[in-house]
């Protein structure tokens, strides 16, 4: 009967009458609605009384105008697409593989994406993608989206087609040849053999043409050294797990020398392993100036300036070659250098020395010494290739420029003008070149003074090849569409050099020479091709002439030392407000350089930081001159383990163009890196005012508190059981002791069934690198607030890296002391000493997110259950519950919560990228944007591990360990953070939860959390 059912709306449409049907049809809108002529009038639309069935006349009209439109074909430039392409599923992510080198910073990288939209930077952990992501490369996403972007080429200042400066180019060239002026390539380091060749081959048709290498921070005397012992300009690549006592001499090597990518091997050396009673780990001895995270990090730390370095550095040479050559070193260092020499020389083939002193002749010594112990970790063959400027032909070419000899120079990856000490001597040159072309990301300080500002794109759009390491040959592809109008380096010289086609196709080509017997595609997908290593050719030098030549080193004065720090590094990403409000590991300032100083130094000159009413930390200025060069109004921070006699400040800082107001901070210090040499003799004079800094961490140390960080030597640990080093909190119950962790304060239920997650975090492995915080700004979007928010205590970091000094030289001693105290008046005077960290203390690093207790006390005191307890572990929010009234946040032990003080996005206050329309494209679609009122924290990144078990269900099988993670576990290079499912009893994490040396932070107050930690052993 169903199918015999006619529906009518009238009886003549009954009957069949289709004229009279027909004639209602055109009669029911009889007047054309005036859409365009009324909506387009705003004096009508004002004044107008429009009933509600014509105002749902215009609204059916627009909707279904829309719908038309919406039924286009695609257009190629916009975003988003309208027509889904077949890979990709909306909701479900992408990745893809790539490398980045940008001269600085390098890795081996898995990008993620969302509808086309790269979000997030992962590693990629396939076999011989060996270099993770720093702090600075997870930030590199944001700068993608960054508005203050070159967007088109200009050519005298005004925007020009790319013909127009392609043709301006290479009649430059012609021209060039013509008079017989040079053309120079002035780059960074490229690592690139598609792109060195195509430069070889216009080299080899213009005899006037040549190309400089450039590094801002420049490592030319260990190249130097390097090649006149094994003929190559590239540096050691070095494998510390592969060590069981180090050396370092001046080297960051968990930091930035020689481009970092060593803490991953280092940290498998530093947990304790082997049998029972007997586990070992590395043996680190470091001599340093400046507190850094390699000296934060050692088991045995000197201080000591760089004059005594070189000194120490002959000691050390003579002890492990048995020559007899004198040294002046510092009586007050000989007993510690002699004894890290000695270690270096028992351990033999597993010992190892790294030194970052700037001079080649100490370089050289470090080649000797490793040569002699036969160290395994020093990899001579698998060289770096990404440092391979020359001081010397850099210097030769701003003569140059400055004679008129240079008429054509063409940049890529520099910014001379920014970095160079005598940037104004270089821009003198510069008006004397005819023409000069800067290929950047922005319209820098160069680019602004050259003839031509050419954009380039960001290495998420661009195609390109690197050899990182030889034997190496990795892919750079696109993971976007280009956003603005740019061009690459590789496409101008494909031009010059008369070569049709794209970069694309050369490169593809190009590749297939260099991988033999691996296809385009494989390469492309695994983003590396792992070939034969050639073996090193090996070398030597005349090593006591530069043994005699370092020992006549000489202290000039108060020495000053010029590094890069974690967050900034050399300042190319300095309009990057994650790396920007990224707190200093050891400082914990955001948004500032500053000098540091050491605590005897500062009371000599009169300086000093102090915490104000406000909780803000304010420090005194100087006037700096180094280098024939006087920086006014420099702000001092006193540094705990600062040499004395030595005085730091960081490059990368002081930028003004191309950069928004609020990213304008900082001191500009490459104007003190005269000659390229990161030591300088420098005067401080006191200046009137005091600073405001925007620092997240007043306190400096635990005043005895061994249970927040616990921590023993390797001696205990291995001769001692672990109620010794690991003693279980106890408290009291019915007048008698018991363990806190058998006491409940809530009934427990079953969490045996289904998922329930750790997080296990090894503090012998974190080193303080802050990947993991950028990695999580990036997954959650959490919001930058800006400098005076963060002074005000309002910073927004769902994960901070809490940093630690000891009061005594060690924290053994710090807790002995503590225990030792006997009355009031010794206790209250005994604790302020104790808040203040020693001259030369032992750093302890700590990585603090929401604990996601069982027990959690976050939970029982909000009012609206905004805050509860998932099945699977986790701490959870309702974002749309919470009322702000932040009770959870009083009541949580770990100060782990974050409040929203005010709307951050789509507010002009808060103008940091992801306020803009470009900038929000970097969002997360996965994760809520949270609004003003609302309390957040971390989630323990839910998300993804939904998104693990929903892909397991799909596909019909169990999920293995390792598939879930956090962002922070995912971008950990060192495998201090690890995290997983402990209801699955063979996952890693249930081990290290069920481990000797794991335990609870504030264990004693009950809250029974998720997240593990592991007692920190220091082989002292």
């Amino acid at each position: 009967m169903s199918s015999n059912k006619k529906y009518w709306k009238s009886v003549e449409e009954l009957d069949g009458n289709s004229s009279i049907v027909e004639a209602l049809r055109n009669n029911e809108f009889v007047e054309e609605i005036p859409t365009d002529e009324f909506l387009g009038n705003e004096a009508a639309l004002s004044s107008s009384s429009t009933t509600r069935r014509d105002f749902l006349k215009y609204v059916g009209f627009s909707t279904a105008a829309a719908s038309l439109a919406a039924c286009e074909g695609p257009v190629h430039l916009s975003i988003p697409y309208v027509l889904q392409p077949e890979q990709i599923v909306p909701g479900v992510a992408d990745y893809y593989a790539t490398s980045v080198f940008d001269g600085f910073d390098f890795a081996n990288l898995l990008v993620k994406t969302r509808e086309g939209r790269p979000i997030k930077i992962d590693n990629n952990t396939i076999a011989g993608a060996k270099f993770a992501a720093n702090a600075r490369i997870h930030g590199s996403i944001l700068s993608l989206y960054d508005n203050m972007r070159l967007k088109e080429p200009k050519l005298d200042a005004k925007n020009a087609s790319w013909s127009a400066v392609d043709s301006k180019i290479k009649s430059s060239i012609v021209d060039a040849k013509a008079k017989g002026g040079q053309v120079v390539f002035l780059t960074n380091t490229l690592a690139s053999p598609s792109t060195e060749k195509l430069i070889a081959d216009f080299i080899g048709k213009n005899p006037n043409a040549k190309h400089v290498i450039y590094d801002a921070v420049s490592s030319s005397e260990a190249l130097d050294a390097f090649e006149t012992v094994y003929g190559e300009r590239a540096l050691v690549d070095y494998d510390f797990s592969k060590a069981s006592v180090i050396v370092s001499v001046g080297a960051d090597f968990l930091g930035d020398w020689q481009g970092g990518g060593y803490d991953a091997g280092y940290a498998k050396g530093r947990i304790p392993s082997g049998a029972v009673g007997s586990k070992k780990i590395s043996k680190h001895i470091q001599l340093e100036s400046n507190m850094t995270l390699s000296g934060a990090a050692a088991d045995k730390r000197v201080a000591m300036s760089t004059a005594n370095q070189k000194q120490a550095l002959v000691l050390i040479y003579s002890i492990i070659t048995g020559s007899s050559i004198a040294n002046s070193l510092d009586a007050a260092f000989k007993a510690d250098v002699t004894k890290a020499g000695q270690q270096l020389k028992a351990a033999g083939a597993k010992g190892v020395l790294v030194s970052g002193i700037q001079d080649k002749n100490a370089q050289l010594l470090v080649l000797a010494i490793n040569q002699v112990l036969a160290s395994e970790a020093f990899n001579t063959s698998g060289t770096r290739q990404i440092r391979k400027g020359s001081n010397e032909k850099v210097a030769q070419l701003v003569k140059d420029m400055n004679a008129g000899s240079v008429h054509t120079l063409i940049m890529s990856g520099v910014n001379p003008v920014y970095t160079l000490a005598d940037s104004k001597l270089f821009v003198e040159g510069l008006k004397k070149v005819k023409t000069s072309v800067a290929l950047s990301l922005k319209e820098d300080e160069t680019a602004s003074l050259s003839t031509i500002a050419a954009p380039v794109p960001h290495y998420l759009e661009a195609w390109g090849d690197l050899t990182l390491t030889k034997g190496t040959y990795s892919l750079t592809q696109p993971t976007i569409r280009p956003l603005f109008n740019t061009k690459q380096f590789q496409d101008i010289l494909l031009s010059i050099n008369g070569i049709p086609g794209t970069y694309y196709d050369y490169l593809k080509a190009f590749s297939a020479s260099v991988t033999a017997g691996s296809s385009w595609n494989k390469v492309l997908h695994d983003g590396i091709y792992v070939g034969v290593i050639p073996a090193s050719a090996g070398g030597t030098a005349d090593y006591t002439s530069a043994a005699n030549a370092l020992a006549q080193a000489k202290s000039a004065g108060l020495e000053l030392v010029l590094y890069t720090k974690t967050g900034m590094g050399d300042g190319q990403q300095a309009n990057n407000p994650w790396l920007q409000e990224f707190p200093d590991p050891l400082t914990r300032v955001s948004w500032d350089n500053y000098v540091t100083v050491s605590n005897a130094d500062a009371k000599k000159w009169g300086l000093s930081n102090e915490i104000v009413a406000n909780g803000g930390l304010n420090g005194s200025y100087v006037t700096l001159t180094a280098n024939g060069v006087k920086l006014e109004s420099v702000p001092v921070i006193v540094q705990p383990g600062q040499a004395v006699g030595t005085v730091g400040i960081a490059l990368g800082y002081g930028r003004k163009a191309a950069l928004k107001e609020e990213m304008q901070v900082g001191i500009n210090a490459y104007a003190l890196y005269g000659g390229f040499n990161n030591i300088q003799t420098a005067i401080i004079v006191k200046a009137d005012g005091e600073h405001e800094f925007a620092c997240v961490q007043g306190q400096k140390t635990l005043m005895g508190r061994g249970d927040i960080i616990k921590e023993t030597t390797l001696e205990i640990f291995n001769s001692k059981d672990a109620e010794f080093w690991n003693e279980k909190p106890m408290v009291s119950l019915d007048h008698q002791e018991v363990e806190a962790t058998s006491v409940d304060l809530w009934g427990s239920f079953d969490r045996s069934t289904g998922h329930h997650f750790n997080l296990s975090i090894d503090l012998n492995a974190c080193t303080g690198c802050g990947a993991c915080v950028i990695a999580c700004h990036a997954e959650n979007n959490v919001p930058v607030v800006g400098k005076a928010e963060v002074r005000r205590s309002r910073d927004m970091h769902w994960l901070r890296i809490d940093r630690y000094y000891s009061s005594e030289s060690t924290f053994e001693g710090d807790n002995e002391r503590k225990d030792n105290i006997a009355g009031l008046s010794s206790s209250l005077s005994t604790f302020n000493e104790m808040e203040k960290a020693g001259d030369n203390p032992q750093v302890a690093f700590q990585p603090v997110m929401c604990q996601h207790c069982n027990h959690a006390p976050c939970e029982t005191v909000c009012p609206v259950a905004a805050t509860s307890h998932g099945r699977q572990g986790q701490n959870q929010m309702a974002y749309n519950r919470c009322v702000g009234t932040r009770y959870c946040a009083n009541n949580c032990p770990y100060k782990v919560r974050r409040f929203n003080w005010f709307l951050y996005n789509k507010n002009s206050e808060f103008d940091y990228h992801m306020n803009d329309d470009l900038g929000r494209m970097v969002l997360n679609p996965d994760v809520n944007v949270r609004s003003r009122g609302v309390m957040e924290k971390c989630s323990m990144c839910i998300q993804m591990t939904q998104a693990t078990i929903l892909k397991a269900k799909n596909e019909g099988r169990a999920i293995k360990d390792g598939e879930f993670q956090t962002a922070c576990s995912n971008a950990c290079s060192t495998g201090a953070m690890i995290f997983g499912d402990v209801n699955d009893k063979e996952a890693v994490v249930t081990k290290l939860a069920e481990d000797e040396r794991s335990y609870h932070l504030l264990e004693h107050v009950g809250t029974k959390p998720n997240v593990v930690y592991h007692v920190k052993v220091r082989n002292t």
